[in-house]
């Protein structure tokens, strides 16, 4: 994807982009348009061996979205949000703001994720078991808009599939930490509504790589990969709200070194 992107991508360099550095240098990217990746978590967990990633840290703002239902930046074990928080420590009205709020369903008045948990249970062969948090209503006032913003649940026999969907995605920064977390809670879906995780299709409708990161990217992807790590789930655990990301058993995650102090724009 990232060699494709470098060989084949368009370059914003000399259009106005609103995107900017610390410096405020305006951040150009290279990007290709409805990049498609599907992971087959039966086969094994797609963590990133060129480098790690924190595949704990991921759970646990995804928890924080799908679970605690949190815009507030404190619930948060990691600072993957601080640049974007208002006077208040809150994202405003996004990610996890949208997932709390409520809406009359068939079966009753409930939120998104708990639509998605009572149909795998009860009407697992619906082709609407799905989530979105781009509500046009409430943009204004979200501090980000939100980036992979949308779920779509599908199961088949005794397998649970889904596809993300995603409006933009800073490759570098976000690639790898967006499929760890949406496959991890692929798997908790799964085990929670007596399914096993299947494959998880990730599209990407921008896909790209700033030019700041290219020198790292290149380098990045110059290096040797390892076989992925083995990533299970707590057993014990039945009900989705029950999910820490202690629960997450990673073993033989075998990487390569860290890259450092990666410039993010705002």
């Amino acid at each position: 994807m990232c060699q494709d992107i470098l060989d084949h991508g368009f370059s914003t360099e000399g259009m106005p982009v609103r995107p900017r550095w610390e410096d405020g240098t305006p951040a150009h990217t290279i990007k290709n348009f409805g990049v498609v990746n599907r992971y087959d978590l039966s086969e094994e967990f797609p963590a990133l061996t060129l480098r790690p990633t924190a595949i704990k840290l991921a759970t646990d703002e995804m928890l924080w979205i799908w679970q605690k239902k949190s815009n507030r930046i404190e619930d948060l074990r990691s600072h993957v949000w601080d640049e974007w928080a208002d006077e208040n420590g809150t994202i405003g009205k996004a990610y996890g703001y949208q997932m709390a709020k409520k809406f009359k369903f068939k079966q009753g008045v409930m939120d998104q994720v708990d639509n998605v948990l009572w149909c795998l249970k009860n009407d697992r062969y619906s082709r609407r078991i799905m989530t979105n948090m781009y509500n046009f209503e409430d943009l204004s006032e979200m501090r980000l808009e939100p980036c992979a913003y949308s779920m779509t649940f599908n199961v088949k026999g005794d397998t649970l599939n889904a596809i993300l969907n995603q409006r933009s995605q800073d490759i570098l920064a976000a690639n790898n930490w967006n499929v760890v977390q949406y496959s991890v809670l692929l798997m908790m879906m799964a085990q929670v509504s007596g399914l096993k995780a299947g494959e998880l299709v990730h599209v990407i409708s921008d896909a790209h790589i700033y030019d700041r990161h290219v020198d790292i990217i290149k380098e990045l992807i110059s290096r040797p990969q390892y076989d992925a790590p083995k990533v299970t789930l707590n057993p014990d655990v039945k009900n989705f709200y029950d999910f820490t990301p202690e629960d997450v058993i990673v073993e033989n995650y075998h990487h390569g070194e860290q890259i450092r102090n990666i410039p993010v724009a705002v």
